[in-house]
């Protein structure tokens, strides 16, 4: 309280205020430090109370909730069904201290448990060592007319391998899919793993027995995790944002030619920049690395000719990614890193 006049008082120096305040807070330290002389005083055992049953008492009401009749019963059925019989025991709650003690209290529903699912982690160094498979709609010429269209993409080439389209999405079209293009690119046994969301096709046992038989390992994303399959993903948004992409496909037989076309012209004249501007034509084939090196030579040509146009000195060789992983250790630290 005087420390409050003070500040108020307009006469009073600034000096004075803060001599004033230091000698309060220098007290406060003082007097709030623990006396080492003073001995700690003991702990004393709290008391029961003198509204708390027996022991003899407790071992009555646990004995009542125990019998047949009440054992499925709560304590506000026991409760009540006592009172109409001109017995009082105890309260409901102090029944169910009771019988929380005895670790008789539990939820005896059954409660869903989800399982840990591990984070998909896939590596590769070559094509038709790793595809990932997706299902996206196209719109049709009416509001809910939706056309189904699969796409199987090499992770390393970045290759559409397999696509179609088709009017409703079904494990065994997904089947007939994968199979063909196992067999089109010579896929042995242990060689392939497929990856794919966790849909109802994809998990379907149809499916799942087709990977037996082929000897392809079966890779599924997390449940609701929207971004374990990006390749398939960003490929869908590449085909959608494309020009010339409809805002509706007039029918069944526009929505095919279209993709062909599109599917063609990105496997065979796309370039993309993690591919050293290469096609994936070109690096599922094999061609990339004497391209890069037919570029390179031409680069150093242009060099030798003209070496002050090339302020960064000499050109150096591009080459390939030496592997393409699906949801990296490194990238992942770095979004825990950047979300602290």
């Amino acid at each position: 309280m005087q420390a409050a006049l003070i500040g108020r008082d307009p006469s009073t120096s600034l000096p004075a205020v803060s001599a004033a305040v230091g000698l309060a807070r220098a007290t406060a330290y003082r007097w709030a430090r623990p006396a080492a002389a003073v001995p700690a005083a003991p702990s004393r055992e709290r008391r029961p109370s003198p509204r708390a049953l027996t022991e003899a008492e407790r071992q009555v009401v646990l004995a009542q909730l125990h019998t047949e009749r009440f054992v499925n019963q709560s304590p506000a059925q026991v409760f009540a069904i006592l009172l109409d019989e001109d017995t009082y025991l105890c309260s409901p709650r102090t029944m169910y201290r009771l019988l929380t003690a005895c670790h008789e209290v539990r939820e005896r529903r059954a409660q869903r448990t989800h399982p840990v699912h591990a984070v998909p982690r896939l590596t590769a160094t070559a094509p038709n060592q790793v595809w990932t498979w997706d299902v996206t709609d196209l719109r049709g010429p009416t509001k809910g007319e939706h056309y189904k269209l699969y796409v199987v993409l090499d992770l390393y080439s970045r290759y559409v391998v397999a696509w179609m389209l088709a009017p409703r999405e079904s494990a065994t079209l997904a089947k007939r899919l994968i199979a063909t293009a196992s067999q089109r690119h010579g896929i042995r046994k242990g060689q392939l793993t497929s990856h794919s969301d966790r849909g109802s096709i994809q998990i379907a046992k149809d499916l799942h027995a087709l990977y037996e038989d082929l000897g392809i390992v079966r890779s599924l994303s997390r449940p609701r995790v929207s971004n374990d399959n990006p390749f398939s993903e960003a490929l869908f948004k590449t085909t959608k944002y494309a020009a010339g992409y409809p805002d509706r496909f007039t029918d069944f037989a526009h929505a095919e030619q279209w993709c062909h076309a599109f599917f063609t012209h990105d496997n065979t004249a796309h370039r993309h920049s993690s591919l050293a501007y290469c096609t994936p034509a070109m690096v599922h084939g094999g061609a990339a690395p004497a391209i890069l090196t037919k570029r390179h030579d031409t680069m150093r040509t242009a060099y030798a000719q003209h070496p002050a146009r090339f302020v960064r000195g000499a050109p150096t060789l591009r080459a390939l990614p030496v592997a393409v992983s699906l949801n990296p250790i490194a990238e992942e630290h770095a979004a825990v890193v950047a979300a602290q």
